[in-house]
């Protein structure tokens, strides 16, 4: 085969994505034909704007991946995070430093533990749980995602602890699908996407659960909506 022959015709997908990234990029565009925008003609959501409809769907879905979802309103966020914590038994908990600090208030019997200076993965193994929030929640997949800011903290906060804490506020970090949630998230950032606890059946199909990340995944769901 020859480099004519490997080369991709003018118009054709791969010539478009090409051309997409060197735009994006900044790459040399000489010779590469102009391109019209993406067409997105289909439907960016399969259910209804009703934000009661989403979280009702993402509780749903969650709870389908085998995550323990909890409803609550803000004022009862802290009386539930040191519930969640008693009832796990867990002995120290890893907060991201940019956490509010008055959702932790009502904790006891728990050794709160900051990420400044930055713990070791040897350290993280040995703390039981990570309280974190989310930059946003997909209802149609039942997907968590944490984006490294600062009330989320680095990745590896919530993928060396057993037991992982995740606080979704409703409506405003909820959105249907995944369509929506992209234009609302930063590329830039390193980006863990959740779909309940960790598991894998690689193994004769057996189900094992806490092998890439935590085993026990509460979803704490704080809604300011009517139920």
């Amino acid at each position: 085969m020859t480099p004519a022959d490997k080369a991709p015709t003018p118009g054709s997908s791969r010539d478009q994505v090409l051309s997409r990234i060197r735009a994006a990029i900044g790459g040399p565009t000489t010779g590469v034909p102009r391109l019209d925008p993406a067409v997105r003609s289909y439907l960016d959501s399969h259910i209804p704007d009703d934000p009661a409809a989403a979280l009702d769907l993402l509780a749903e879905n969650l709870a389908d991946y085998r995550a323990h979802v909890h409803h609550c309103t803000a004022d009862t966020l802290a009386a539930t995070l040191a519930r969640l914590l008693t009832d796990h038994g867990s002995r120290t908990a890893v907060v991201p430093p940019g956490l509010p600090h008055h959702w932790l208030t009502s904790i006891t019997g728990t050794d709160i533990l900051g990420d400044e200076p930055a713990l070791t993965a040897h350290q993280l193994d040995a703390v039981d749980t990570v309280i974190t929030a989310c930059a946003l929640a997909i209802a149609e997949t039942g997907t968590l995602v944490l984006d490294a800011s600062p009330d989320q903290g680095r990745r590896i906060l919530s993928l060396v602890p057993d037991h992982h804490i995740c606080i979704v506020h409703a409506p405003e970090q909820v959105v249907t699908s995944l369509p929506r949630a992209l234009p609302r998230l930063d590329p830039r950032k390193p980006m863990t996407w959740i779909s309940g606890p960790s598991a894998t059946s690689d193994i004769e199909l057996d189900r094992v659960e806490g092998v890439h990340g935590p085993r026990t995944l509460d979803v704490v769901l704080v809604s300011s909506l009517p139920r």
